[in-house]
């Protein structure tokens, strides 16, 4: 009979491992890029072997789609929890936003990396939603207006990207200001949410 005890510690360490090669996959990632992402290359990060890889992660996808998740929770649920507080959530993505030329550079690096993979990897996409999902519900709750939604996603993106490029800190009251400039709109609906 087994004991349930050592089917629980097997769990736990199954949940390790996986955690352990999504972070050599991030790892990968940020040093290589995705084109660097092998089930070997990961395998050697981890300091394990290549079959306890595919163990868990039969495929290439299955292991770029958990290291896009892992990523994108991260960031979607701060931004729930902006929306959530119901401080000013669009400060609050504004400081987000800003974490990407300094202390989160590095997972933001991955993130944009990753997402831009899913453009040729459709297993990739809904992973690769889930962040501009939320910054879209966010968005909805500062206007109605559905072209200053999609305005306030692309800008978030586009900032995003730019302060990667640009290798510095960012400002995070400069992209407060332009984010809310973004969420005026011009339609119909432009009126503020009540």
């Amino acid at each position: 009979m087994v004991d349930e005890h050592e089917v629980d510690g097997r769990k736990v360490r199954g949940v390790r491992r996986r955690a352990q090669i999504i972070e050599a996959t991030l790892t990968v990632v940020r040093r290589d890029g995705a084109a660097g992402v092998t089930h070997r290359s990961v395998a050697k990060e981890a300091g394990i072997t290549t079959s306890l890889t595919l163990y868990y992660f039969a495929t290439l996808d299955d292991l770029l789609v958990a290291a896009l998740t892992s990523v994108t929770d991260t960031y979607t649920s701060r931004i729930r929890q902006l929306i959530d507080t119901g401080d000013d959530p669009v400060q609050g993505l504004a400081h987000l936003i800003a974490e990407s030329g300094g202390s989160g550079r590095e997972r933001a690096l991955a993130e944009r990396e990753l997402s831009t993979l899913a453009a040729r990897r459709p297993a990739l996409r809904p992973a690769a939603r889930g962040w501009r999902d939320e910054v879209a519900e966010l968005a909805r709750t500062q206007t109605r207006d559905p072209d200053a939604v999609e305005a306030f996603v692309a800008l978030c993106d586009g900032l995003c990207t730019a302060i990667l490029l640009d290798d510095h800190d960012a400002d995070p009251d400069h992209i407060r200001t332009m984010l809310a400039k973004s969420l005026r709109g011009t339609g119909p609906d432009s009126e503020p949410s009540p």
